[in-house]
């Protein structure tokens, strides 16, 4: 494996391939300004390389990782801006930061202290012309997480965060020496980083080691360096990606994928049974139920015929009632006619 990881290796940091790659995207850029209209300001183009990881890392950077390459991408006539940080604690103000500058030669054109970049630059658009006036920034390393909410997001776009470095020490000019001679990383919480690793004003040779030099330094700092990258691609802006390194797929991954997707569907069957079971067992119920209540279902005609029978068990009742009112009233009358009977009777037996 370690034989294989190697060889993979050497054939991404090969010349070759690289080489390959930027010949074939210079022809295209060539064939491009061909057929586009000439432009009034010469703007100088970039080489990305995209990196592709195989895991998300843990933790999102906000400081970018600073990857050195042989030839520096910003010019030395660059412009160059310093964020200080002048509380009262940091021990530094704004005269003897611009006196260190001028003493050693740094390339800084601008100071701006912590306070004023919280009071003057708090439009947008004042943070849109700081952010379009310099090609880099740098910040004292203190003042770095409060620069975030401070500068907005046009920064984050550009990809022109603050830099960060330590004023604390002496060597101001070899840090941001090494910070304009190195790619900046930006590790997010995602797979995928764009890295601007070369200008075409270079040469050939230079962009091709610039390339180089880029992908062996990002495998060393991402973590788990090799068994972490997936793929290198080599793109300009516009242009489609090139691919200059693509890991094998892991067997053992794979092979875990399949006893997943196995033991998945197996639960999955023996929830179906379980379910199946279950609405079987409700069906049973629903059955045991109808079967106790089958006696008290009536239909149309059944009701049709009660209903039948209940009124003529109210008729004979009827008729029942006034038979029997007629013959207490029969009774009440033949009564006294009886009376008066007994009464003759009676006479004319003693007559008699």
């Amino acid at each position: 494996m370690a034989k294989n990881m190697g060889v993979a290796v050497a054939a991404a940091s090969s010349e070759l391939n690289v080489e390959k790659a930027v010949n074939a995207l210079l022809k295209w850029r060539d064939s491009q300004s061909q057929a586009q209209k000439p432009q009034l300001l010469e703007q100088d183009e970039f080489l990305y390389l995209i990196v592709s990881l195989k895991k998300i890392p843990q933790k999102a950077r906000v400081n970018p990782i600073k990857v050195p390459l042989p030839h520096p991408i910003i010019d030395d006539p660059a412009e160059l801006c310093l964020f200080i940080d002048d509380r009262s604690k940091s021990g530094i103000t704004k005269d003897a930061a611009s006196k260190k500058i001028k003493s050693e030669n740094i390339p800084i054109n601008k100071v701006i202290k912590l306070s004023k970049l919280k009071t003057d630059y708090k439009p947008f658009e004042a943070k849109r012309k700081l952010c379009d006036s310099y090609d880099m920034f740098f910040a004292d390393k203190r003042i770095i997480p409060l620069l975030p909410r401070l500068l907005g997001k046009q920064f984050f776009k550009k990809k022109k965060i603050p830099v960060p470095v330590d004023l604390k020490h002496n060597n101001w000019k070899e840090q941001i020496h090494n910070a304009c001679s190195s790619a900046m990383l930006f590790l997010s919480s995602g797979t995928c980083c764009v890295v601007k690793v070369a200008k075409l004003s270079l040469e050939n040779k230079e962009i091709v080691e610039n390339v180089v030099a880029a992908i062996n330094g990002i495998a060393e700092r991402v973590p788990s360096k090799w068994g972490n990258i997936r793929s290198f691609h080599l793109k300009l802006l516009d242009s489609l990606a090139l691919p200059l390194f693509q890991a094998m797929p892991d067997l053992r991954l794979k092979i875990l994928a399949d006893a997943d997707h196995h033991t998945s569907s197996k639960e999955e069957k023996q929830e179906v049974e379980e379910e199946e079971d279950d609405t079987s067992h409700q069906k049973t119920k629903k059955k045991k139920k109808n079967k106790g209540r089958i006696h008290d279902v009536q239909y149309m005609d059944d009701q049709e015929n009660s209903h039948d029978n209940s009124e003529a068990d109210r008729k004979h009742e009827i008729n029942a009632n006034i038979s029997t009112k007629k013959k207490k009233t029969a009774l009440k009358k033949l009564c006294p006619i009886d009376i008066k009977v007994k009464d003759k009777k009676k006479k004319k037996s003693l007559a008699a």
